[in-house]
């Protein structure tokens, strides 16, 4: 590793790490990759919610479809994203679909196993008490364990979503990686300007998404922080 390493910087010798010029001059570049790196990564979690979410409830209900979802999700998410890219790519070409399906993949399991960890987290008592009430099954879902489980869910949306923007990246290998195009472009012309930027660009997004989903938490669970909810995902 320390030799490829020395390799690639013997290759950028003599060239300045930033060319400021050149960032300025591909600025509506920038801000297409950075669209085309938000929709990528936006559209796999959600899609990866629709998906785990009504697993997750089905796997609360009947405790012996877990094993089963999780070895499926789990098989998904073992495939190397190289293989998975590659193995699409005559079904699907270079298309966004065979980017958007390895991302859907592998927020299936992270998704499945926080929503189902917040859903068992709920007390017994609480569902028994919302069911005297007269609430029904559904009733019961949708206004007292969704809204319990909210802290546990949006922290595995959180990482499912950075886990998204930094695999978003490989797909530079087909044309269709946001902020990956900069680092691929700079490896193969040995120009670092462009590597960095995607680098930074990356990096960067994936904070700011945390951020904004943590802001979110806590506008849509205020009750959470005071009453010291755990928000860790599993």
């Amino acid at each position: 590793m320390r030799q490829v390493v020395a390799l690639v910087l013997a290759q950028f010798e003599g060239e300045p790490l930033v060319r400021w010029q050149w960032i300025a001059d591909h600025l509506d570049e920038v801000w297409a990759r950075g669209v085309q790196h938000v929709v990528l990564t936006v559209s796999s979690v959600a899609i990866g919610l629709v998906i785990a979410f009504p697993l997750a409830v089905l796997a609360s209900r009947l405790r012996w479809t877990i094993a089963p979802i999780t070895w499926v999700s789990g098989i998904l998410y073992t495939i190397p994203s190289f293989a998975f890219i590659f193995l699409l790519l005559p079904v699907t070409g270079l298309s966004l679909t065979t980017v958007a399906i390895p991302l859907i993949a592998y927020s299936i399991l992270i998704l499945f196993r926080n929503t189902l960890a917040g859903l068992d987290a709920i007390e017994d008592d609480v569902k028994e008490a919302a069911s005297g009430m007269g609430l029904s099954r559904r009733q019961l879902l949708w206004q007292v364990e969704v809204p319990l489980a909210v802290p546990v869910i949006i922290a595995g949306v959180r990482i499912a979503t950075v886990s998204a923007i930094g695999l978003v990246t490989i797909a530079a290998l087909i044309g269709r990686g946001g902020f990956g195009q900069f680092i691929l472009e700079g490896l193969n012309e040995f120009f670092p300007t462009p590597l960095l930027l995607g680098v930074v660009l990356s990096v960067a997004f994936a904070v700011l998404a945390d951020l904004i989903l943590l802001g979110l938490q806590r506008l849509a669970t205020p009750w959470a922080a005071k009453a010291g909810v755990r928000t860790v995902a599993v």
